[in-house]
């Protein structure tokens, strides 16, 4: 899913406070380097720009350096620059010229954040750039191990905002900052696109036959978990569908996104606050899918916000279930809920019957 120019804008800003690699692809001279800076000055984030094309792979895997304790990989000045920040953006630009042993050296720089024998701080954001294999000078096709680590987003030029922008300014001065404790919301994604995969095994992992688009967006369990991140940074600022939408399909591919979003418009979903408000409400769906999800909802809202009320609340609800035929589904779920166990909880005898065996086959009775 393409992001017109003036669009983007929300989608970097969101995958860059959310510490979620980020790779821009678009033709020469959209902006795409201008627009990444002015991010960085917004949010007052140091910028380290790294022009990956004229670097050696020791300048980022470290040069090696004999010191009084054995050899050890001596990262680059801007890794120390970034270290001594504690925070800031690692700009790595002109990507798709990058030669296939410098993408390799990137690999733990991109996923690990390691230069050499120096980790920079989690509060670093990884940002790239690239232009398309074709309208680069000696362009590479990405490797897909790299590839796989980024959410891709693509440029389309708009030519009404450039208009817009030439005449009154290019300012990105309002953008949404993620709230405080904005991660919480993680696990219940998760949960979400665990029900999906549930639903869809065939797309938890679908590497791409062709070179070139396996050097773009494709489904893998790492990618799955960047989803999930970026879902719940994007509804932590209730960003736009297309936002969204945008920054799904840059972690697991078009057609993967397109399949879960049609799948989640199709759940309508009850509140799993309201469930364990009233869990004798409880009557869950024939469909084995809509089912685990409200499961793993109501669950992940019950051990997010763990307390003696909620712990019993969802117990019921899943001996409800089972009671409604839905013991397979809800036996995942009693696992989860029983490892977030607190000493003080008493074991609820009625309620844990149908669940017995199995948790103590898993070690947790």
């Amino acid at each position: 899913m393409r992001c017109k120019t003036m669009s983007i804008v929300p989608a970097l800003s969101i995958a860059l406070q959310a510490g979620v690699p980020i790779l821009t692809w678009g033709p020469p001279g959209v902006g795409k380097t201008a627009t990444i800076t002015s991010l960085a000055e917004t949010l007052e984030l140091p910028l380290e720009v790294v022009i990956a094309s004229i670097r050696e792979p020791a300048d980022f895997s470290g040069l090696p350096v004999v010191g009084e304790a054995g050899v050890y990989l001596e990262p680059p000045a801007w890794a120390h620059r970034l270290v001594r920040a504690g925070k800031g953006v690692l700009f790595l630009d002109e990507l798709s010229t990058a030669p296939p042993a410098v993408q390799s050296a990137l690999l733990r720089v991109v996923l690990e954040r390691a230069v050499g024998d120096l980790t920079l701080p989690g509060s670093v954001s990884v940002v790239a750039s690239a232009n398309p294999p074709e309208q680069a000078v000696g362009g590479w096709d990405l490797s897909p191990p790299l590839a796989n680590r980024f959410c891709h987003l693509y440029w389309s030029l708009d030519t009404q905002g450039w208009i817009d922008g030439m005449i009154h300014g290019w300012s990105i001065s309002h953008l949404a900052r993620l709230p405080q404790g904005w991660e919480d919301a993680v696990t219940a994604k998760q949960g979400l696109l665990a029900s999906f995969i549930r639903h869809r095994p065939h797309l938890l992992l679908q590497v791409p036959n062709d070179e070139s688009q396996a050097g773009r967006a494709w489904p893998s369990p790492r990618s799955w978990v960047m989803a999930a991140r970026l879902l719940a940074a994007a509804d932590s600022v209730t960003a736009e569908d297309d936002v969204a939408a945008a920054l799904l399909a840059g972690c697991i591919g078009e057609g993967a996104c397109l399949e879960f979003l049609a799948w989640r418009k199709d759940l309508d979903l009850p509140d799993p606050e309201e469930i364990l408000a009233d869990p004798t409400r409880l009557k869950l769906p024939d469909r084995g899918d809509q089912s685990f999800a409200i499961l793993t909802a109501v669950i992940t809202a019950a051990t997010g916000r763990l307390t003696k009320e909620r712990w019993a609340a969802a117990w019921l609800v899943l001996a409800l279930a089972a009671e409604q035929g839905k013991k397979d589904v809800a036996a995942v779920a009693a696992k989860k809920l029983a490892a977030a166990r607190r000493p003080e909880f008493p074991l609820p005898q009625k309620e844990l019957r149908e669940f017995v065996p199995l948790l103590q086959q898993g070690g947790l009775m």
